[in-house]
C-alpha cells in the first residue's frame, strides 16, 4: 500500500490517516466503564495492532492477508474480556481486501468471518445492538475499498497500455527513419565513393576525365544534401494523422470519446504542421476544461478552402480569448486563415478553422518548388553555396 502511494506521488505516511478510526478503541468503554483491565489490555493490544497494521501497509500483497487475519484473530481472541477488540476485527476485515482476490471471494471471506464474530458474540451474551453494526459496516466499507482498489488497478493498466502504445509508436518511427535514411543515402554515398575512386585513378592519366568525375560526384552530393534536408524537415514536422492518434489517446484517458473522419490526401508541409499544433491546443482544452464525454474532429476541402472543425458536448461558455484561444487565433492568422468560436453555456464548444489553399497550391505546383518551400533552400542559395 505504501509503495503504491509513493508511485502515485503521495507521501509514504498517507495511509496512516486510516488509523484515526482506531479512536473507537478508546470510545467503546464510554458505553460501559473504564476499568483497570481495559487499560492493561489496551496497553498490551494496541501496540500489536499498530505493528500488524504497519505490516499490512508495508509488506507485499502476497502475504499481507496473513496480518489481516491476525488482526481478525486478535479481535476475536479479546472479545470475552475486551469489547474494544471489535475495532481490531473491523480493521482486519477491511485490510483483507489488499490481497489480490475477486470481489466474490472477498465477500465470501467477509461473510465467514462475520458469522464467526456474531456466533462468538451470541455465546458471550453481547447486546445485539453492539454487534449488529459489525457485519453491516465491514461489508459497506469493504465493498467501497475493494471498488477503489479495482479502479486504481484499471487506471494502472490503462496507463501501462498508453505507455506501450507510445513506445511501439516511437520504435516504429525510429525504424522508418532508419529505412528512409538507408534508402536515401546508401546508393548515393556508394555512387560518390565510386566517382571519387575513379577520379583518383584517372588523375595522372586523364585530368579532364578526373575533373568530370569530381564534378559529377559534387552534383550527386548536392542532390543528396537537398534530399536529406527535405527528409529531416518531414521528420521534424508534426503531421495531422499522428496528432489525431495522440489526441484520441489523450481524450480516451480522460474518458472522452473522440470521433474523426478521413484526412485529405496531401497538404502543404507548413499548413499541416500549423493545423496539427492548433488541433493539439484544442484537444488539450477539451481534456482540461470542457468536462465533456464526446468530441468530434472533421477536416475537409470546400472549394479552395480547407475547413477544420473541432467540437465537444462539454459545458461551453468560453469566450474568444479563453483557454488558450488567443494562441490558436495567432497560429491560424499566421496561416492566412480565420477561427470562429461557438460556445453557448451548457451546450458544448465548436471551433471552425478555415484556411484558403489557392495561394499555397500555386506555391506547390512543382515538386522542386515544394522541396524548396519545405527545406527553405532556394536555387540562389544552393548556387551561392
Amino acid at each position: 500500500m505504501v509503495a503504491h502511494s509513493i508511485r502515485k506521488g503521495k507521501s509514504p505516511w498517507v495511509d496512516a490517516v486510516h488509523l484515526m478510526w482506531s479512536i473507537w478503541v478508546f470510545i467503546t468503554p464510554v458505553f460501559d466503564q473504564f476499568t483497570v483491565r481495559w487499560v492493561l489490555l489496551t496497553l498490551l493490544s494496541y501496540p500489536v495492532f499498530l505493528l500488524l497494521y504497519a505490516r499490512c501497509c508495508l509488506d507485499s500483497q502476497r502475504i499481507t492477508y496473513r496480518y489481516s487475519l491476525m488482526l481478525v484473530a486478535l479481535g476475536l481472541l479479546l472479545m470475552p474480556w475486551y469489547p474494544s477488540g471489535l475495532t481490531y476485527f473491523m480493521y482486519g476485515c477491511v485490510l483483507l481486501c489488499s490481497r489480490r482476490m475477486t470481489l466474490r471471494s472477498y465477500m465470501a471471506a467477509l461473510a465467514v468471518l462475520n458469522a464467526i464474530c456474531l456466533f462468538e458474540a451470541w455465546l458471550l451474551h453481547y447486546p445485539w445492538q453492539a454487534v449488529l453494526w459489525m457485519p453491516v459496516s465491514s461489508f459497506i466499507v469493504g465493498i467501497a475499498v475493494n471498488a477503489e482498489r479495482m479502479s486504481e488497478e484499471k487506471d494502472v493498466e490503462l496507463r501501462l497500455s498508453h505507455e506501450e502504445v507510445r513506445r511501439l509508436a516511437a520504435t516504429a518511427e525510429r525504424e522508418r527513419i532508419g529505412r528512409d535514411l538507408h534508402d536515401l543515402l546508401g546508393h548515393t554515398l556508394s555512387l560518390i565513393t565510386l566517382k571519387l575512386e575513379l577520379s583518383r585513378k584517372l588523375f595522372d592519366r586523364d585530368s579532364d576525365a578526373a575533373r568530370r568525375e569530381l564534378e559529377e560526384a559534387e552534383r550527386v552530393a548536392r542532390h543528396a544534401l537537398a534530399e536529406v534536408r527535405s527528409a529531416v524537415t518531414g521528420i521534424r514536422a508534426t503531421d495531422l494523422a499522428a496528432e489525431l492518434a495522440a489526441a484520441k489517446l489523450l481524450l480516451e484517458s480522460s474518458d472522452v470519446a473522440l470521433d474523426y473522419g478521413s484526412l485529405p490526401a496531401a497538404l502543404p508541409v507548413d499548413l499541416e504542421r500549423g493545423l496539427a499544433l492548433v488541433l493539439r491546443e484544442a484537444v488539450t482544452n477539451i481534456a482540461r476544461h470542457a468536462r465533456a464525454n464526446q468530441a468530434w474532429v472533421t477536416l475537409e476541402l470546400v472549394g479552395d478552402t480547407l475547413e477544420l472543425r473541432v467540437a465537444d458536448n462539454g459545458r461551453g461558455g468560453i469566450g474568444d480569448h479563453g483557454n488558450g484561444l488567443c494562441g490558436m487565433h495567432e497560429r491560424v492568422k499566421a496561416l492566412g486563415g480565420s477561427l470562429k468560436v461557438d460556445s453557448p453555456a451548457g451546450r458544448g464548444t465548436r471551433l471552425l478553422i478555415t484556411v484558403p489553399l489557392r495561394q499555397r497550391n500555386r506555391l506547390f505546383e512543382t515538386p522542386q518548388a515544394g522541396r524548396e518551400a519545405a527545406t527553405g533552400w532556394t536555387a540562389q542559395q544552393r548556387h551561392a553555396t
